[in-house]
Parts: C-alpha cells; structure tokens; sequence
C-alpha cells in the first residue's frame, strides 16, 4: 500500500531537511522544480506554456520551474501576484533570477497581477501551470484567487498543479473551488486529499515529486491513510488448498431479496459463488421464489414463510436461524425492502448474533439507520454504505460528510468497532484500527443499479474464505472496481451492467495474477 500524508508531516519532512540534514530550502525548491519539468515535458508535446505564481514556497517553485523552461527554449509567460515584499525568501530569490533572465531571454514575459485581464496573455499558451497557494492552505479562497481560480477554471487547455490544486484542503480533499487540473505532481509525499473527494475529481493524474529525501526517511512516518495497490488485491485472495471441499471452501446465506427487488438478491447471491465460495444459500419469500428459483441454478434457494407478504418477517427467524449460525458469512440487505416488519426481523437478527461474520448492505442499513445501531453491537462486522446511506446511517449532512469524509469515517468505526466499507469514488475502507485504504480501482460505470449488490456478494464471499477481514474487503473492492475497468475497454462505461461485473470476476483475477510478478 502506497502511505498517504498529512500536510503537517509534509511541511515536518522539509524542516528534517532544512534543520537536521542542512539542506537549504532554495536547493529542496530546486529539487522539486526540476521534477515538476522532467513530468510536464515527458508527458505532453508543447510550445509555451503560461504560469502563475503567488507569494510563497508554492509560488518560487512556480518561478523555479519558468527558469527551466525558459533555458530549454520554451515560450514562457509569467504572471506573479507581488510584490516582492510579501514573497517568502526562497520564493523572492528564484523570481529574482528569472527577471534578470528576461534581459537575455526573449521568449520569458513576466506580468505582475493586477485584474482578470491579466491572464489574458496565459490563455494562448499550451500548457497552464497553477503555483499559487500551497498545500498548507485551509479554508475558503479570497481573491484575487476566487476570480483567478474561476478564470482559469474556463480555458480549455492543459492545466498542471503544482503541488496541490489552488483551493483543495489537501488533508480533507474538500473544496468550494478548486484548479480543475489534468495533471497535479505533488511534491514530498502524496497527500491524502488528492486522492479522494475533490481532489479525486479535479487533481487529475496525481505524479511524485521527489525534493531529494530518501523513501527510508518517509517509511518511518506514522500514517492511517494509504492507497490500495494491485499487489494488496492479489495477497487478499485465498489460496485454495488441495483437499479442500464445498463446505470448507466457504458457506455464505444471503438474507436478500424480496418479491419487488429480487435481482439485488440473484446478483449478491452469484457474486459471492464467483469469487469463490464453496456454498452461497439464497433465503428468499416463498410466495415469491418462482422469481429467481430458475436463474441462479447454482445458488441453493432457501425459501422461507412469508405469509403470501413477500418479504422478510420477524417470525421467519426461527426457521433461518440454524442457516444463519451454519453458515461462516452472512450477508444480509440487498433489496429486502423496507417495510417496517422487515426492519425489525433485520434488527432483530443483529442483536442476536447467532452469526459468525456478518455483511450489512443496503435495506438492513436503512433498517438500522437513524443511529438505531447505536442499539447494536456491529465489532468486527462489516457494514456497506453510500454515502447517502452513511448520511442516514449517522445522522449527519452530506454537507459534513463532503467536508471531511475521513474524519466522519475513522470516528464511525471507532465508535462502532465495525469495518466501513464507504462506497462512492473512489471507495473507502475503514478499519477499527484507526487505519483508512483508498481504493484505486473502478470507473463511473460502476455508478448504476446492482453494482453495489455485487460487491457484497463478492466481500462476504471472500470473507467466508479468507480469516484476515482487512485482506478481504481490499481484495473484494478492488478486484469489484478491476472488473469494470477491463469491462470499459470494450462495452464503454455507459453500457456495463452489474451481470457483466460478475462474468468478468475471473478476468480480473487473471489479469492481478499474470501483471504481478
């Protein structure tokens, strides 16, 4: 797993360089220019590029980086906000060498800020680079960087943030506005908010800038946020042993399904027979199990009383329960329904904990929703929300959650002692350890009816097999996102259906498999 930092450990690694090593900031700043042009010019072809600078650090990189691209020949236009008085000293030093290379430099134009029409010369060039504000930046922008933001923001040319975005808290990945990059090469270490919220809708491709510290160094700071990786998927899986049999191969009952939502239960259902369960038992209403009884031909269909009512009852936990302590997952929620009867039957099954491993997904959320958990013992359960349902789940606003998605995450499973897989893009696991894993697989297809149902089937699938549940949930939510990234190559991310998620559980397998080495 990739660690993930805070902005308060970036800026601690620079003081280690600074105060402990005796490198000086000028030469960290150098470091980082010369690896922002190294990622700008392997990756694009261009003519002239256009960057802004404000007053600090961030902005001297910005100069730093002009002074490269003016000596490989590029046409280069720069706007600075000034004056000089209130530039940080290094950010001052670099912008004092590049206006005594104007002298020499025709193709350098250096402007000083003063109104929108200012940004006029940048927006004839290629690339658009923003150095304004860096990542230690907290709150909503003032201006002139609201309107520079929101200027930049409508011209459509190639954008380059260095270091973070103007406008994203890089430790919440929250903004208001933001650079919409194509391409952020953050420096020192990757920051968390980049990788989730709106820094993963506007940071673009995210690239590593080294300032010249050793990765030895970096692995000694503590973190609780990373980023998952292909290798992690791949160690998640279960190694099949030889001997192995249907029902020492992984028993999964599904509590799913109802006689108005029955393909949420087929799909969780053959989810968790793909990825490998040894048994995967479908409890369903007996008035309606004509619904799926003939589709999922591998699936057992375990119908239970219902009353002619169609959905699940308090009274039908008498008869589920020797299924429900049988089996070494349950996995129950998806398109059980909402009826006020189902609610109790789904609360009362959590309270009993007849069960040994228990996935909690969809209409069970809402059953408990509303802080009724609070009620609940969910230690070491593993609970699947939207963030809708999160919302309804906790009782707090999408406006609280949008703004620090980590910090509602990590609170919930302490309190809770359960795992939180928060599903949206990218997904996050949360674990009761304190630790966060972002996702880093999947695309907008997976945005659509019965995605969801499939990744828990996939996640109590996998739990039935492997003991360790953090190795099962990265596994299942990655290998749930590689299936449609392999999917999008041929059927676009506008036709991939949830059924075709499911076919395509092998492939990705087989592609984690052959790529890894």
């Amino acid at each position: 797993m990739i660690p993930l930092y805070s902005t308060k450990q970036i800026r601690n690694v620079d003081n280690y360089a600074i105060n402990k090593l005796g490198m000086p900031g000028i030469v960290l700043m150098e470091n980082a220019s010369r690896e922002i042009f190294q990622n700008i010019t392997s990756d694009f072809v261009f003519s002239s590029v256009g960057i802004i600078c404000g007053n600090g650090n961030n902005g001297g990189d910005g100069f730093a980086v002009a002074r490269h691209f003016v000596n490989a020949n590029y046409k280069v236009i720069v706007v600075y906000l000034g004056p000089e008085s209130k530039m940080s000293v290094d950010c001052r030093l670099n912008f004092a060498v590049l206006k005594k290379m104007k002298n020499v430099h025709p193709n350098l134009s250096i402007t000083k800020y003063r109104s929108i029409k200012s940004l006029s010369a940048i927006k004839k060039c290629d690339i658009i680079c923003d150095a304004l504000l860096g990542s230690g930046t907290k709150g909503s922008l003032r201006e002139p960087y609201l309107s520079i933001i929101n200027q930049l923001n409508k011209i459509k040319k190639i954008k380059i943030a260095v270091d973070i975005p103007t406008g994203l808290d890089a430790d919440k990945g929250f903004s208001e506005i933001q650079f919409n990059a194509d391409m952020t090469v953050t420096l020192g270490g990757y920051k968390r908010g980049l990788f989730f919220g709106d820094g993963f809708l506007h940071a673009g491709e995210i690239r590593m800038g080294s300032i010249g510290i050793s990765d030895t160094y970096m692995e000694s700071l503590n973190t609780s946020e990373y980023l998952v990786e292909p290798e992690d998927a791949l160690a998640g899986l279960p190694q099949k042993k030889k001997n192995i049999h249907k029902y020492s191969a992984g028993k999964v009952l599904n509590i799913a399904g109802s006689e108005a939502y029955p393909g949420a239960a087929m799909l969780a259902s053959v989810s968790a027979f793909k990825i490998g369960a040894g048994a995967s038992i479908l409890a369903f209403p007996k008035s309606a199990r004509s619904l799926v009884q003939r589709k999922v031909r591998e699936v057992v269909v375990h119908p239970y009383s219902d009353k002619e009512e169609g959905f699940l009852l308090l009274e039908n936990l008498n008869e589920l329960t020797g299924s429900i302590k049988w089996a070494d997952v349950l996995m129950i929620g998806p398109g059980i329904g909402r009826n006020t009867k189902t609610q109790k039957a789904v609360i009362n099954i959590l309270k009993g904990r007849k069960f040994n491993r228990a996935v909690i997904d969809a209409d069970a959320l809402f059953a408990i929703g509303k802080n009724r958990f609070k009620n609940l013992n969910l230690k070491n359960l593993v609970l699947t929300p939207h963030h809708g349902e999160f919302c309804d789940l906790t009782g707090i606003s999408k406006d609280i959650l949008q703004r620090d998605i980590l910090k509602q995450g990590h609170l919930f499973v302490k309190k809770t002692g359960s795992f939180l897989v928060l599903k949206g893009a990218p997904t996050i696991i949360f674990t009761p350890i304190g630790d966060a894993l972002i996702n880093s697989s999947g695309n907008p297809a997976l945005a659509k009816f019965g995605s969801g149902d499939v990744l828990s089937g996939i996640i109590a699938g996998l739990l039935a097999q492997q003991p360790d549940i953090e190795k099962a949930l990265v596994a299942a939510v990655y290998i749930h996102g590689l299936a449609a990234d392999l999917l999008i190559k041929s059927k676009t991310e506008y036709s991939i259906m949830a059924s075709d998620l499911i076919n395509h559980i092998p492939n990705a397998i087989n592609f984690l498999r052959k790529s890894i080495v």
